[in-house]
């Protein structure tokens, strides 16, 4: 019987580990805002800002992250991630002022950055090019699938109080994170292994163009890259504008509270068909046109919810939106096709830098549409508009470049154009 490549232990260390973080401080987070608000009076305002801060950290981090992954490898990171994680449950758990509050989100951004997309997307890349998409795809269904999380922790929260519940969690967060992050590893070569399992050194360094490696400053200069971090800010403003004034918006055109939480709960949850169908399709097909592909449904799915007041048009909103979130697989595909893998940790901590910027222009824009026009449809309308951009963006996408075409794979040393060392 042939043994499991080794490399499908670090997608499935990945996929846990990202079910879980992102399960507590992403989703499940919003189930702590009333208990909080109540015990200490604090606006839903300031406890707003936290999250808004948590998102900028994070894209200030990113950056860094990126470096520090390609230096020093995912498993070092995520293992100081979830032990920061940890800590940082703790001590909101512990917050009775707004700075300790502020400095607990201030840890969890840092700890997220470290355990989250970059680190685990480039633990999975190193290990993989033929499958890179479903193994992408794999990974990214953890954080999809963690809005279970959400019913979890308003359980516990009813049982044990949110300071409780917050130390459990962070307990939890060492107990599960730490083994895990034992079972990442960096570049397969070090440890005996050829990216996919190949068996040999010639599979590996057959004369592709797609294996062409670029160096960071290389990809810098390329507007290819700077395409894809235009699309990629466009995607994720989209996403954080509608996740985060969902119940808000769904209540202002008269559903209840009970039926748009279970709209809310859904959107991760249904993304997972999403991220796993366009990932195979993504390891089959042109992923410039794929991605296109995965743009269109955005906007379409955008269309659907600005009319939602007829209310059957949830269900196609419900199959188009978070079939989309498919993109967020293809991202890392995308980079590793057009850059290769020497730089991807870097590149992608500058994507997600610069995509921080739609986690925090969407969810404000969304707020400013409603407060001043008193409706959220104009905010729906422009992005669904905007996804044209997204779409011309990467069907302008150049094709790889095609010049050196026998260049061979230069894979931690291992493979030369004189053959392997």
């Amino acid at each position: 019987m042939r043994k499991v490549f080794y490399g499908w232990w670090v997608v499935f260390a990945s996929f846990l580990i990202g079910l879980y973080v992102t399960g507590i401080v992403g989703y499940g987070f919003t189930a702590f805002f009333e208990p909080i608000a109540k015990e200490t009076g604090w606006s839903y305002t300031q406890i707003s800002i936290a999250t808004s801060l948590r998102g900028m950290e994070m894209g200030l981090f990113s950056p860094i992250i990126g470096f520090l992954v390609d230096r020093l490898g995912p498993k070092k990171l995520v293992f100081c991630g979830t032990l920061t994680l940890g800590f940082g449950l703790i001590l909101l758990s512990q917050a009775n002022s707004l700075p300790t509050f502020y400095g607990a989100f201030i840890l969890l951004a840092l700890g997220s950055s470290a355990c989250l997309s970059t680190v685990l997307m480039t633990a999975v890349a190193n290990w993989f090019r033929k499958n890179m998409g479903k193994a992408l795809a794999i990974m990214s269904c953890g954080m999809g699938a963690s809005g279970i999380f959400i019913p979890i922790i308003v359980r516990l929260i009813d049982l044990y109080q949110w300071r409780t519940t917050l130390v459990i969690l962070g307990l939890g967060m060492w107990l599960f994170g730490i083994p895990l992050s034992f079972l990442i590893r960096h570049r397969p070569e070090r440890y005996g292994y050829l990216p996919d399992g190949e068996i040999s050194a010639e599979q590996v360094s057959a004369p592709k163009s797609q294996d062409r490696e670029l160096g960071f400053r290389e990809a810098l200069k390329d507007r290819n890259f700077w395409h894809i971090c235009a699309a990629e800010a466009i995607r994720v403003m989209s996403i954080m504008a509608v996740t985060t004034h969902v119940m808000p918006y769904l209540s202002s055109v008269g559903m209840s509270r009970s039926r748009a939480a279970l709209v809310a709960t859904s959107i991760p949850l249904l993304s997972i068909i999403g991220r796993l169908v366009f990932g195979w399709l993504g390891d089959i097909f042109d992923k410039r046109r794929v991605m296109a592909g995965v743009f269109f449904l955005t906007g379409a799915g955008l269309l659907a919810f600005a009319y939602v007041q007829a209310t059957w048009l949830i269900i196609p909103f419900l199959i188009l939106f978070p079939l989309s979130w498919g993109a967020m697989t293809l991202k890392g595909a995308l980079v590793r096709e057009y850059f290769g893998i020497a730089s991807f940790g870097r590149l992608l901590g500058i994507m997600a830098g610069i995509a921080a910027v739609g986690r925090i222009i969407g969810p404000s824009l969304a707020g400013w549409t409603y407060d001043n026009l008193g409706s959220y449809h104009p905010i729906w309308l422009f992005l669904a508009g905007l996804t044209i951009v997204a779409i011309v963006l990467m069907l302008t996408l150049k094709p790889r470049n095609l010049e050196h075409t026998a260049d061979l794979v230069q894979m931690d040393g291992w493979v030369s154009q004189k053959g392997v060392r």
